[in-house]
């Protein structure tokens, strides 16, 4: 017996070796699990370590597991019972796209359509019917044909027609009539996790939830009949699918399984110390597409992300939180590739205005900006204007003759900067035609100008704006799907205002919300509304201001972006869901709803004391201007070129020379206040806001003196 046990060690030993040769001669081959078996034979069973053929001593076959001994009726002995083999799992192939869809959708028949092409090089045109539609493919076969029309196919079940549609398949309606400042019991869950994953109940198809990047059925959504080719031109992109981290892959994974052996390349380096930023690029099926992060790897990976969302409509799955909202309407450009190019526009344009950040007036606390685009393509994106500011000015500063900056926070200084933007742009049809050409204006026919076709303004901001849409974020970023327990919460919603010579916001005041020029004078601390609530009102009245309504019909921000703190619930709630009751707003207005999103790379905190400056500038300008925020104006004293006074001045220079094109009569402007008041159905459209808070219970519009508006000045 000991001779029989030794016999079979010896060839099994002589099999291992014989197995690591060939091993070695094919460690190269393609077939990973082969190599893999081969590499565990001393975990497998007597019969595949000693392969068919391999005769024992006994003159048994190699195919017997063990000699059979006699008196264990035909059974062997229990110490030679082979132990079972544990197999090591090799890589799970991905399905392709005609093997998905005959998950979803069995027995379709596929159609030969047309071969053209020479005989060594033939296009084979395949088609395939779902759900009523008509899907061609091409290819150089048959098969590769069959798969090009398939994923079409697949393409149209996560697509739809538009916004509200997609919002409605994803369970985020928000059109419910909430009241903000309520107890937890009368909230409806639909209002802060409103942005939650939906049940699989009410889903139609996710991609890899099977952990291959298969699509798969997982509910019985119907899917909308209109999400075809034909309907993508009100809304070109199509919505992503999620797919499921379980699958344990990354996007770099992901985009090497549907397109292998791709290239990344490293395009730039920059931002500050504290919050570096890389940017890398893959191109895939003749596209490019980059990605950003505080690291190569995290770049490369959003790279793949955004080929991934761009070719094939996935999305990783995220916090919910944390994802963009689209805007209502036309879509032009990926929301996430959007965000984060116009992030990084704002920030190398302010490094670049300030030596790479060496200059002492690259200090700052938040830096905001404005980017225009023209049309599809990211990359012809313009920076408008950039500046930087956490201050209110000081009550004994206010300027009675519009010379004084009263808000320097960086979002509002970046919104009169482009309101300058807009005077120079409408001081073109001051000129001959050649030069009205390049305005981004272009006439009304019932009078006044308008933007040119898919010029669109995108708002960057490195933080979520204080007020409303800050005062909660911090605490929530990990509160998914437990309610709303904030101590805080019936706080949501309510208009805040700055206080005078420090940063943060308080409450409005139930009453004595009017502010008085003696007052202040003597003491009184002047009240600035937050700047959640100020986005909240160029979201009703555009951001053009009353003025250049005599010119323009009303101008939105089509996006929103934050570098840090983004909260899609708190974001979209300061910014319109709280006044979405909002009535009698004059035809040519709107309640604007852009996107909402933050950045892949977010911006780090920055601990420290807030510079008491502020900076701006605006395309056209040579350097950055420097406004002390306590006074309203530079450290000489003089008026900053953002100033009521100095755009005022433009306004009735521009209203003298095109006094036939305005879309608001006035026969001889007197005061600036009584130029403002003039603008009725701008200000028919700030009282239905202001109505709109008061009615959802969030307070009452604080107003500055009336003093500071009561100049005037010649043309």
């Amino acid at each position: 017996m000991a001779e029989e046990r030794s016999s079979v060690r010896q060839t099994r030993s002589q099999q291992k070796c014989f197995a690591m040769d060939v091993d070695e001669e094919e460690n190269m081959s393609s077939c990973s699990t082969d190599v893999k078996e081969n590499r565990n034979l001393d975990n497998v069973s007597s019969k595949e370590a000693l392969g068919e053929g391999v005769q024992l001593p006994n003159g048994g076959s190699g195919s017997r597991k063990r000699p059979l001994e006699e008196g264990n009726n035909g059974h062997s002995h229990s110490k030679f019972r082979a132990k079972k083999r544990k197999k090591t799992p090799g890589p799970v192939l991905p399905k392709n796209a005609l093997m998905q869809l005959n998950e979803i959708k069995p027995g379709l028949q596929y159609k030969l359509l047309s071969q053209t092409g020479p005989v060594h090089a033939p296009v084979f045109v395949m088609t395939v019917e779902v759900n009523g539609q008509l899907f061609e493919g091409s290819g150089p076969t048959k098969k590769k044909a069959k798969l090009n029309a398939a994923e079409k196919a697949l393409r149209s079940f996560v697509q739809f027609p538009n916004a509200s549609e997609a919002h409605m398949a994803m369970g985020r309606t928000l059109t419910v009539n909430t009241d903000f400042t309520s107890d937890q019991a009368d909230f409806p869950d639909t209002l802060f996790n409103g942005f939650e994953t939906p049940a699989q109940a009410d889903v139609a198809y996710y991609l890899g939830s099977n952990g291959n990047g298969s699509f798969n059925s997982i509910g019985d959504y119907p899917l909308p009949s209109s999400g075809g080719p034909d309907n993508l031109s009100q809304s070109p992109l199509p919505v992503p699918s999620a797919f499921a981290p379980s699958s344990g892959k990354n996007s770099v994974m992901i985009l090497n399984e549907l397109r292998p052996g791709l290239k990344y390349d490293f395009v730039s380096e920059s931002g500050e110390s504290h919050a570096k930023n890389f940017v890398m690029s893959v191109t895939v099926d003749g596209q490019t597409f980059e990605g950003s992060g505080r690291n190569k790897k995290l770049a490369k990976a959003r790279a793949a992300q955004a080929a991934l969302s761009s070719l094939f409509n996935m999305q990783l799955d995220q916090t919910p939180s944390r994802q963009p909202i689209p805007r209502e309407g036309l879509q032009l450009h990926l929301p996430q590739v959007l965000a984060d190019s116009v992030s990084r526009l704002v920030v190398d344009k302010f490094s670049e205005l300030t030596d790479n950040f060496t200059s002492p007036h690259a200090r700052r606390k938040v830096l905001a900006g404005v980017v225009m685009t023209t049309g599809t393509d990211v990359k012809d994106a313009e920076v408008i204007c950039v500046s930087t500011g956490t201050k209110c000015i000081n009550g004994e500063y206010m300027s009675d003759r519009g010379l004084a900056l009263n808000d320097c926070h960086a979002e509002i200084i970046a919104r009169r900067s482009l309101i300058r933007y807009l005077y120079t742009q409408l001081e073109y049809f001051l000129s001959n035609k050649e030069e009205q050409q390049k305005s981004i204006f272009i006439r009304c026919e019932r009078g006044g100008y308008k933007l040119k076709d898919n010029v669109q303004f995108h708002l960057y901001i490195s933080t979520s704006p204080c007020g409303d849409a800050r005062i909660f974020s911090p605490h929530e970023a990990g509160m998914e799907d437990q309610g709303d327990r904030h101590p805080n919460r019936k706080a949501r919603g309510q208009l805040r205002t700055k206080i005078e010579s420090g940063e943060g916001t308080i409450p409005v005041r139930s009453s004595n919300t009017i502010q008085t020029w003696d007052g202040v004078l003597q003491g009184e601390r002047l009240l600035t509304m937050s700047c959640s609530d100020k986005i909240a009102r160029w979201n009703v009245v555009g951001i053009q201001g009353s003025l250049m309504n005599y010119f323009t019909e009303p101008i939105y921000f089509s996006s929103i972006i934050l570098g840090s703190l983004y909260h899609a619930d708190h974001l979209s709630r300061a910014m319109y869901q709280r006044i979405a009751d909002i009535e009698d707003l004059p035809q040519s207005f709107t309640l604007n709803k852009p996107l909402l999103s933050g950045i892949s790379n977010a911006e780090a905190r920055q601990p420290g004391k807030a510079p008491n400056f502020s900076v701006n500038w605006t395309v056209g300008d040579q350097a950055l201007e420097v406004i002390n925020a306590t006074t309203g104006k530079d450290d000489m004293g003089r008026a900053s070129r953002l100033c009521k006074h100095v755009l005022y001045s433009r306004w009735i220079r521009l209203q003298s020379k095109l006094l036939s094109s305005l879309r608001i009569k006035l026969a001889k402007p007197s005061s600036y206040y009584e130029v403002k008041q003039a603008a009725t159905e701008y200000h028919s459209a700030k009282q239905a806001l202001i109505k709109a808070f008061h009615k959802a219970g969030l307070g009452a519009w604080v107003k500055k003196p009336i003093e500071q508006d009561q100049f005037s000045q010649s043309p």
